[in-house]
């Protein structure tokens, strides 16, 4: 069988706390919010008013809410089961991350070895 020279991811989302969804900015272009628009059968301009707002440069970003392992996270991160609860509809840069590998990952993984706790998350705040 032939390779298409994509690369087997080396980690596992599942086991993750979900990292990515508490950058503090996620940013989102006009397409996301038009993808997130169609995914809730709203109008655009509404999309942007409840699911982002303007960071400190102009840029738009994803609304976060309080999380009870990070201070905040992505308004639709389910918080129970550490998943995107849009995920059809999510932004283009959540799509893009991680590539093959990511250092969150890692570095979690690295930290429940040590601890010897395959439940413990490293929290930094």
């Amino acid at each position: 069988m032939a390779s298409n020279g994509a690369k087997k991811p080396t980690y596992d989302c599942s086991n993750c706390p979900a990292y990515c969804c508490t950058y503090p900015q996620i940013p989102v272009t006009p397409a996301d919010v038009r993808r997130l628009a169609k995914g809730f059968d709203i109008e655009p301009e509404q999309a942007e008013r409840r699911f982002t707002k303007k960071a400190g440069d102009g840029t738009r970003i994803m609304r976060h809410r309080v999380d009870h392992i990070f201070p905040t996270a992505c308004q639709f991160l389910d918080q129970e089961k550490r998943q995107c609860t849009v995920y059809e509809h999510r932004p283009k840069i959540c799509r893009a991350f991680p590539t093959h590998r990511c250092g969150y990952y890692d570095f979690l993984m690295w930290e429940r070895e040590q601890q010897d706790d395959d439940e413990y998350v490293p929290v930094v705040v």
